[in-house]
């Protein structure tokens, strides 16, 4: 059985209430990022990038961020339906934690769960080929979570120093 996930230590720091922000659906080959509006009233998918490696991977967050000029991350946490963390929620804290490293930003992690079958729905909507709707998966994912965190009352998220290794 995997840990529990990780709790936020008494003193969180929310991410700024205004500036972009970028949503992540972390994974190990593909990354779906979405970006919110200045204000943070809405959030559109940006794109899926393709893990290459470390050195490429950082130099990819660090442009992205200054390009954007984005203001901290919110990258989704994959728990189990029962609340528990799992070996990718555990892969998704420890990227959440390298990509704050990396940019020098904040990370808040949101509970992820069902959101990709949530973009899935929004997809089969859509009148986009099966391969096209393939290829937006991640991002629409990454919107999802994004909206989900924009949405909220977002003083009970953990940033990326309140969270125990």
């Amino acid at each position: 059985m995997e840990p529990d996930a990780p709790k936020p230590h008494p003193h969180t720091t929310p991410l700024p209430s205004a500036g972009r922000l970028a949503g992540i659906d972390f994974g190990t080959v593909r990354i779906g990022i979405a970006i919110s509006d200045p204000s943070q009233t809405w959030a559109s998918p940006l794109e899926t990038y393709q893990v290459r490696g470390p050195d490429l991977d950082a130099e990819f967050f660090q442009g992205l961020a200054q390009r954007e000029e984005l203001v901290g991350w919110v990258v989704g946490l994959p728990l189990h339906t029962s609340g528990q963390a799992s070996k990718k929620s555990n892969q998704a804290v420890k990227f959440g934690q390298w990509v704050a490293k990396t940019t020098s930003l904040p990370v808040n992690w949101i509970d992820e769960r069902f959101t990709t079958a949530a973009a899935r729905e929004m997809l089969s909507a859509s009148s986009m080929s099966g391969k096209k709707k393939k290829a937006s998966l991640d991002k629409i994912a990454a919107q999802v979570i994004l909206s989900t965190y924009l949405e909220s009352d977002r003083s009970h998220f953990p940033s990326d120093h309140s969270l125990e290794d």
